[in-house]
């Protein structure tokens, strides 16, 4: 028989090894909320598609309703870095246009490319329970302060009429992004074109322009 010493085992670390199942189990369930809805997800469910025993589960998450407000979090912040990211890499004379339609490229492309976080996170959280809401709002609005804060900085830079209701265009703003996630088909146009379609319609409106002198 042979020794404990030389008994074959993973090379990776405890450590790095309950990780990776960890983000299993995120990825997964992430996939199994978007597709069912809240109510339609069980734990047991969550561990037989990841590959592990029901009780193997509570060594990650100690309740549905944890492993829910991480996802709900990750999707935001995911988004929420990229339109940061994006932003920040400008040159700091860009004009508002320039800063929202920035802003708006880069939540579409951080929307669609985790679409099973963010997916999740636009069909959840409306049907969790009212504590795992409340958990997750701190990052919601972090993310709304984020946009209130480019909105105001697109204003002052001269894109946005002074009269107008910041918090009603970010949350029409934001409505409509995400909305794109019940729709949006790859093969009909990229990210950056819906993103300028967006933009156009920001900055022009629907009504007819005035017919050139």
């Amino acid at each position: 028989m042979a020794s404990p010493e030389t008994i074959p085992v993973s090379d990776a670390p405890l450590d790095s090894r309950a990780e990776a199942t960890r983000r299993r189990v995120l990825d997964v369930a992430a996939r199994l909320f978007r597709e069912r809805g809240y109510a339609g997800v069980s734990l047991r469910a969550i561990a037989a598609a990841a590959g592990l025993k029901a009780g193997s589960l509570y060594y990650h998450f100690d309740s549905k309703e944890a492993l829910v407000v991480e996802i709900l979090d990750e999707g935001i912040r995911a988004v929420h870095e990229a339109v940061e990211q994006a932003v920040s890499a400008l040159p700091a004379d860009a004009d508002g246009a320039t800063l929202l339609e920035t802003a708006i490229r880069a939540h579409l492309e951080s929307l669609l490319r985790l679409s099973d976080y963010t997916s999740a996170n636009v069909r959840v959280f409306g049907q969790a329970p009212e504590p795992v809401r409340r958990r997750s709002l701190a990052v919601r609005r972090a993310y709304d302060a984020c946009w209130d804060a480019l909105l105001a900085e697109a204003q002052a830079r001269g894109a946005i009429r002074a009269d107008a209701d910041l918090r009603a265009a970010r949350l029409l703003l934001l409505g409509a992004l995400n909305a794109s996630l019940e729709w949006f088909e790859p093969r009909r146009g990229g990210v950056e074109a819906l993103a300028a379609r967006y933009a156009d319609l920001l900055w022009h409106g629907l009504a007819p322009r005035p017919a050139a002198a």
